[in-house]
């Protein structure tokens, strides 16, 4: 009797061993390390604002002997009675301290004016080098 020969086929075949790596679990490491030198990196706490030179803005107003700096009760700034933006009053206040005269820049909030834009437009005009400052109409808040 001839011997039946088996061919085989997708039910009787013999797996074949896998020639490739797997990499699934070295994937997994590398993010678990990933997130854990994420973590370890610490957050900047101290931060030193630097400023960057750049294209010096020029005053559009002119500079007399004696300057008004307002703010209304809107915390508009002003620079002789003519709106400006803070940009604006940095170069205003720039170019009056440039000149060899320096000229008087007075400061005049409302009363009704925030104290944090009235405090930040006296460290403006400290940091442009403003040699001559004073404040003006303290006078109208005298009586309560």
């Amino acid at each position: 009797m001839p011997h039946k020969v088996i061919r085989p086929n997708r039910y009787n075949a013999r797996p074949r061993p896998i020639g490739e790596m797997n990499v699934t679990p070295f994937i997994d490491v590398l993010l678990v390390l990933l997130i854990m030198l994420i973590l370890a990196i610490p957050m900047p706490v101290n931060v030193t604002a630097v400023d960057l030179p750049g294209d010096p803005a020029r005053p559009s107003l002119p500079v007399l002997d004696q300057n008004t700096i307002a703010i209304d009760a809107a915390d508009r700034l002003s620079w002789n009675g003519a709106p400006v933006t803070p940009s604006e009053l940095r170069a205003q206040v720039a170019a009056a301290s440039a000149l060899e005269q320096a000229p008087l820049l007075r400061f005049a909030p409302d009363a009704l004016a925030s104290y944090d834009i009235a405090a930040r437009t006296i460290a403006l005009i400290k940091e442009e080098g403003a040699q001559s400052f004073a404040f003006i109409g303290n006078d109208r808040y005298r009586d309560f």
